[in-house]
């Protein structure tokens, strides 16, 4: 594997990153943690657009889907002490450098959130890492999962009209991992906090209740399921526990129960605050991709390898301190990840080739 790099900007704390489609082009998101920007950017990496300037504090980002330079964002998410204004808001592109913004849910500590689509109808999933706060570093208040049906058009929300949230699941300590994959024939979502990792179905039918599914109980920051070995069942790649050193790699055995299969071999001290996580396929292989905030502060991919029986671990930066990653195939074809190296405010564009 060969890798290229490019900076694309110095983006203080930069944190956040989504795909975009804006004026049918294909386009990426870059926002940051603190009191920041947010850049628009092509898919070569260069700038495009300044979205905004502030207020910051964007823990995660989404395209509504069928649209064109719309997207949801968390805003005001500055750290598990300082989130309890943090919402969610619509972002429409009204033309170049003019972004409209307005709140359409309030979610105090929200802190990640998903588009997930079954049997035609968009559903959000909105995932808080707690639920109350009073004093610096209070766990008293175990998160929540909320979920609500989309309407087509997002137009009529708005602060005196906010989207009305249902509560799916509480009791979810340090509730921070989330991921999307396909589940069934349908979007799923994949969330992770201290009672483990569970599986959220949408709604089978309008008006039903969601699923949920417990996989693992083991204290969990985040986790992703993806078929690495190929073996027509999905490993739990897990980072465990909250912000935690331990990157493990779980397998499905035949009473459907996941039992440990593998562990990165790095002693923990050197894989402090595992963070960014995104599971695609690149180079024709199903891979995980993984960084850290502390410690070695490395990102790396990990694939199966079938000759030798066993896991593969291949660097894509070093030192850098990832935050978070997304995985892209450019116009070109070719592989692409795009890094927020939040711990030295830096993203940057990984060109990957065999």
């Amino acid at each position: 594997m060969k890798v290229e790099k490019k900076v694309i900007s110095n983006l203080n704390k930069c944190y956040s990153i989504t795909d975009i489609t804006v004026e049918g082009k294909p386009c990426f998101l870059v926002a940051a943690e603190k009191k920041d920007p947010c850049y628009l950017f092509a898919e070569d990496g260069e700038l495009l657009e300044t979205v905004w300037t502030e207020p910051g504090g964007i823990m995660t980002m989404t395209p509504v889907p069928g649209t064109d330079g719309q997207f949801l964002s968390t805003h005001e998410f500055f750290s598990p002490n300082d989130s309890l204004n943090a919402r969610i808001v619509l972002v429409t592109r009204k033309e170049k450098n003019v972004w409209e913004r307005k709140t359409i849910c309030y979610a105090p500590f929200v802190h990640r959130f998903g588009i997930l689509k079954r049997g035609g109808v968009n559903y959000i999933i909105v995932c808080c890492l707690k639920t109350g706060h009073e004093f610096k570093n209070d766990w008293r208040f175990p998160g929540a999962c909320f979920g609500a049906e989309l309407p087509k058009d997002l137009s009529a929300l708005d602060e005196d009209h906010p989207l009305e949230l249902k509560l799916i699941k509480g009791g979810m300590l340090q509730n921070h991992g989330f991921s999307k994959f396909s589940h069934g024939g349908h979007d799923a979502a994949l969330v992770g906090c201290e009672q483990g990792s569970f599986i959220f179905d949408p709604p089978a039918v309008r008006g039903a209740d969601w699923t949920v599914t417990q996989v693992l109980n083991v204290p969990t920051s985040d986790s992703v399921l993806i078929d690495l070995d190929g073996d027509g069942k999905p490993e739990l790649g897990v980072i465990s526990p909250f912000h935690g050193n331990s990157l493990t790699i779980w397998h499905l055995d035949e009473f459907g129960n996941y039992v440990p299969q593998w562990k990165f071999s790095a002693p923990e001290k050197e894989t402090e605050m595992l963070h960014a996580t995104w599971a695609c396929e690149m180079l024709g292989k199903k891979t995980w991709i993984v960084g850290w905030r502390k410690g070695t502060k490395d990102t790396i991919a990990i694939t199966w390898d079938a000759e030798a029986g066993d896991y593969h671990v291949e660097y894509i930066d070093k030192n850098t301190g990832c935050a978070n990653a997304m995985h892209f195939v450019n116009s070109e074809g070719k592989d692409c990840i795009v890094a927020t190296n939040r711990e030295i405010d830096e993203a940057a564009l990984y060109t990957v080739t065999e």
